[in-house]
């Protein structure tokens, strides 16, 4: 039985927030609390925020950048359930409003299969302002739907901490939430998620 695994990253795999790290780095949070309070009042999209706060960086160098996220941080627990979905036939995938600079690490660590994050565009080795947005506040059930028309899993499951992780919990057919209401499991932890999903999926067949 094919499987599919959607998680959230930033507060559900790991407490580091991509873009909250490079505020504090660059020393750029007071503006950034400005474009926050633009997007949640409705007054610029989803995009728009995105590229005000890369436009506060325009001119610093990659290198400083991928510096920010040397030291990958995954919350406990993390590494045991990929590996126990990995060993029970899941494709995982991450779906994250966050930065492809720290998606890509986690990933790579937890041997991910899909990944869509955020990206911010460099040009001569220099942030130029640009991102390139693959997820917003409200797509991920949309990108969870695409790979899901792609993949023909048979159950597909999705896990996230923040509201924002709801339109996926809508198109899985389980959701467990490490932080929010709307899902069909709450766990305290990824062991408990693990517990949860044993629990669900004990003696189904392996791919």
């Amino acid at each position: 039985m094919k499987k599919l695994m959607a998680f959230d990253l930033e507060g559900t795999l790991t407490d580091m927030i991509s873009w909250e790290m490079l505020h504090r780095k660059f020393g750029t949070c007071e503006k950034a609390k400005k474009h926050a309070e633009l997007f949640f009042s409705g007054k610029i999209s989803y995009e728009e925020w995105a590229r005000l706060d890369a436009s506060l960086w325009v001119g610093r160098r990659k290198e400083e950048v991928e510096e920010t996220f040397k030291d990958v941080k995954l919350k406990p627990g993390a590494q045991e359930l990929a590996s126990w979905l990995k060993g029970n036939g899941f494709k995982i995938a991450i779906i994250s409003g966050g930065l492809m600079c720290l998606a890509k690490k986690i990933a790579n660590i937890l041997n991910v299969d899909h990944v869509y994050a955020n990206e911010l565009v460099f040009k001569d080795g220099k942030v130029t302002g640009d991102v390139i947005v693959r997820v917003t506040f409200d797509n991920k059930g949309e990108i969870l739907n695409e790979l899901k028309r792609a993949l023909r899993p048979k159950v597909t499951v999705a896990v996230g901490d923040w509201k924002n992780d709801v339109p996926m919990f809508k198109v899985a057919d389980v959701s467990i939430s490490l932080g929010h209401d709307h899902a069909d499991y709450n766990a305290r932890d990824l062991y408990e998620v693990k517990r949860i999903l044993e629990e669900l999926f004990q003696g189904t067949e392996k791919l």
